[in-house]
């Protein structure tokens, strides 16, 4: 008697397969999603930290012009050197050098530090200020957690 083995391994060959490719299907979506999710919290902090830090420039451009406007003011009034300029800002007689400093916060521990100081032109068209500084500060109040024990 003839029998034949009517083992059939095609049908359950394909199954596996395709819920194995169901299941890295699956954990790609998730793994892309998790993805999406970070890059989206990591862009919207990005934009609030350079939205504070374009306010911040703005704020310190305005008080810049408030301050040329003022140095504009005092030039029209005659002063003819250095001296004369920075008497009719501050007041000081004899005084050689005068500067202005603005502080502007972008967050709890970062703020934009400018300073400004008076620039005798030598000719009409040029500035009467100099920008000494401009730039980002960041306290060193930070602390960080190392409380990780790791054995030795």
């Amino acid at each position: 008697m003839d029998k034949k083995n009517n083992f059939s391994p095609h049908i359950g060959l394909p199954s596996i397969m395709l819920i194995l490719i169901v299941l890295c299907i699956v954990s790609f979506s998730i793994l892309s999603l998790v993805s999406a999710s970070s890059d989206l919290r990591l862009s919207q902090k990005v934009l609030q930290r350079s939205a504070a830090y374009y306010n911040a420039c703005n704020a310190a451009e305005e008080d810049i012009s408030k301050f040329d406007a003022m140095l504009n003011d005092a030039y029209k009034k005659g002063a003819s050197n250095q001296q004369e300029l920075i008497s009719e800002l501050s007041g000081a007689k004899n005084a050689d050098s005068y500067c202005e400093n603005f502080t502007y916060y972008i967050s709890d521990i970062q703020r934009l530090s400018v300073r400004l100081s008076v620039n005798y032109p030598s000719a009409y068209d040029e500035c009467l200020y100099r920008i000494d500084e401009w730039r980002i500060v960041t306290d060193d109040s930070l602390e960080y957690d190392t409380s990780l024990h790791i054995p030795q």
